[in-house]
């Protein structure tokens, strides 16, 4: 009995091997099966997606006219623009025409004893009049502006940085000149604060010379100093100029423009780019050397001359849609990432050893805030009274600063001169920033000779030791807000969008209207920030600009792949996308997928859906769209599939363009949407995009 058991039990063993066999074989056979049906499906979408190519393409080219659209209507806009400065007789010179620049630049140069009221007052149509120069180049396709005229522009802005620098040395000369006049009745010495909205001025002269006297408290701007005790009994004076703006920095960090491409091109049939890698070597070894100017070239608009040859890769514009598949691909190929070695943020300078200086990286750090030049300077003679005669020695020179060397203080350690700096309130940093001070010579950013750092967020301000003094600056890195954890774009009304990123420390809400777009809200811990430029219209420049004079930097450049951990993304389907998706914002929404990440580096993966009401997309139906510039395929799999997965979805076809794709399922409002949508509109979608990189970056 026992023995039958038992070859029972073999027996029925071998059967359930025999059955999972079989149905190991029959999956097998099965999932061949799906396989072949799958190819064969695959190959018949392929044949018929290769016999409408030509005609979708045409279709097209059709409706990305618009974009040409957009740039005649820029190109008459700047033109109506200089017509009505012209007419209206105010004064002001047009940066762009030499002859007016130039009279501007001498007639303010020979004048005389200004005050730094006036000073500030003319230094506002300045900082007008190189914001216009610097969108003009940032605005102007390559092809539409000569190598000449963009050197004459950089130029100009060169000089009248250097020239509202001068005059502000000038006013300040003037000012110490008459220092006793002004001296507190208290303390004997004399001390002025004058403020607007571009710069904060702060002097102290030292006219008793007395050792209780040796610190000093702005209080109108917050800014403070304690002299060690050689400079307290010194005939001198302490200035705080603050800057809001950084006219310090080579200009490629002051003007940093969107990413090229120049700007959407015609998708005609044509083979894959062929292997950018040479030239995306050339251009990170360009982007590597930019930072560190030459310590032999001089100071001042020479000093800087270097930087202006990078602002013309930073240029970005929608080009002509007629240009062919070679010039697409070039374009594309400047959105190549460079390699993925990280680099420290401070490097040492050319020289080495011990004492080499800490510098800075302007690739990853960049000044945020503004620029605060921290001077001791050479108190001139003083105006006495002779009787009924007021008296004073004249000398032949300039604003002389105080030939000022560390001594030993009483407990043996080098002589310092503590700051504490006011930081100011409509910047946001978001981590603790580093302090790094200017150094002329070398022409770059460096962080030793600073010591006894402390920062207080919440009281906004800085205070620190430093053997002299100097130009300083607040460093943030420029990539701690990417990679993007989210975007979201969608219609809200005719020709108006909202465009949504949820990036690593803020959520930021920008609404698009025709040529303009308007921050409508910055979120922080959940807590709303930056109402100085919410609610605002601008253009897209000029809202980039702004964001990041507030330290939201969510604008990658061409060197960012160095330090933001992003799959590679191949930038003919990337710059592909943005223009299409552009095309179609009038009537549909797009957001983020986590696929993107997964798909290979040739490819993108975003989610659309028809979008015909103003409100949130968050209920939508969205679709999943995979894109590699040529060729884009509806997917079968949804954001909570379990792995990645280029299946087509069932009854959809492959399309050479995002517009036939949508055009399968949409209805026809959301078409004819499409069909009206303004060109300024579609511009202003496709800059914002671009400047952004949300496929690139999320």
């Amino acid at each position: 009995m026992k023995l039958n058991g038992k070859k029972g039990k073999k027996g029925k063993a071998a059967r359930l091997r025999a059955e999972a066999l079989l149905r190991a074989q029959q999956e097998e056979e099965a999932r061949l099966e799906r396989e072949r049906l799958y190819r064969e499906l695959v190959e018949r979408l392929e044949a018929k997606y290769e016999g409408e190519r030509e005609s979708e393409l045409a279709q097209y080219n059709s409706l990305a006219q618009k974009f040409l659209s957009a740039k005649q209507w820029k190109m008459d806009y700047r033109e109506q623009a200089k017509w009505e400065h012209y007419l209206s007789c105010d004064g002001t010179p047009d940066p762009t025409v030499p002859q007016e620049i130039n009279t501007f630049m001498s007639l303010w140069c020979d004048e005389q004893d200004q005050d730094v009221q006036l000073v500030m007052e003319k230094g506002e149509v300045v900082l007008h009049l190189i914001e216009k120069l610097e969108f003009l180049l940032l605005e102007t396709a390559p092809e539409d502006i000569t190598d000449e005229k963009q050197e004459q522009y950089l130029q100009v802005i060169l000089q009248l940085e250097d020239l509202l620098h001068q005059k502000y040395n000038d006013a300040t000369q003037s000012l110490l000149k008459i220092a006793s006049m002004y001296e507190d009745s208290e303390s004997g010495n004399m001390h002025t604060v004058l403020k607007d909205k571009n710069v904060t001025f702060c002097l102290w002269a030292n006219l008793k010379m007395k050792v209780r006297y040796k610190d000093h408290v702005f209080q109108e701007a917050g800014h403070a100093f304690e002299l060690p005790l050689s400079l307290a009994l010194s005939s001198v004076a302490v200035r705080v100029l603050y800057t809001r703006y950084d006219h310090v920095s080579p200009l490629w960090v002051q003007c940093q423009g969107l990413p090229r491409p120049e700007g959407p091109a015609t998708l005609e049939s044509a083979e894959q780019p062929q292997d950018a890698g040479q030239g995306s070597a050339e251009e990170e070894e360009e982007g590597t050397e930019e930072p560190s100017v030459p310590a032999a070239e001089k100071t001042g608009s020479k000093g800087r001359k270097k930087s202006s040859a990078s602002l013309k890769e930073t240029s970005n514009n929608t080009g002509d849609i007629k240009e062919t598949q070679e010039e697409t691909e070039k374009n594309s190929e400047n959105l190549e990432e460079p390699s993925q070695e990280e680099e420290a943020p401070l490097q040492e300078a050319p020289g080495g050893g011990e004492e080499a200086p800490r510098v800075v990286d302007l690739e990853q750090l960049v000044p945020v805030g503004g620029v605060f030049h921290i001077s001791v300077l050479r108190l001139p003679p003083q105006a006495q009274d002779v009787g009924d005669w007021i008296m004073v020695e004249l000398l032949d020179v300039g604003l002389e600063e105080y030939p000022y060397s560390p001594g030993k203080a009483e407990d043996g350690t080098q002589e310092a001169v503590q700051i504490t700096l006011r930081l100011p309130d409509n910047v946001i940093y978001f981590k603790v920033p580093v302090l790094a001070r200017w150094d002329p010579a070398g022409q770059w950013w460096r962080t030793d000779g600073i010591s006894k750092i402390t920062y207080e967020a919440e009281k906004k301000s800085i205070t620190f030791s430093m053997g002299g003094f100097s130009t300083v600056a607040l460093l943030q890195d420029a990539h701690l807000n990417l990679p993007y954890q989210a975007w979201e774009l969608h219609p809200t009304g005719v020709d108006e969008g909202l465009f949504t990123i949820t990036a690593v420390f803020a959520t930021i809400q920008i609404q698009i209207k025709d040529n303009q777009c308007m921050l409508s809200s910055v979120v922080v811990e959940e807590e709303e920030v930056l109402s100085h430029i919410t609610g605002k219209w601008m253009s897209p420049l000029a809202l980039r600009a702004a964001l990041k004079r507030a330290g939201v930097n969510i604008f990658p450049a061409e060197h960012s792949p160095k330090y933001v951990p992003v799959p590679r993304k191949g930038p003919l389907a990337e710059v592909r996308a943005y223009e299409q998706m552009a095309l179609l914002a009038a009537a549909f929404a797009f957001a983020h997928s986590k696929w993107n990440g997964e798909a290979g580096p040739e490819q993108v993966v975003f989610k659309v859906s028809e979008h015909l009401t103003a409100g949130s997309a968050k209920g939508n139906h969205w679709s999943l769209l995979m894109f590699d510039g040529e060729k884009v395929q509806h997917l079968k799999l949804t954001e909570t599939s379990e792995a990645f997965s280029e299946e087509v979805q069932e009854e959809s076809e492959f399309h050479s363009t995002l517009y036939h794709m949508v055009k399968e399922s949409a209805s026809n409002e959301a078409m004819e949407k499409v069909e009206r949508a303004g060109c300024t509109f579609i511009d202003s979608v496709y800059q914002l995009l671009l400047a952004t990189r949300v496929l690139a970056f999320s």
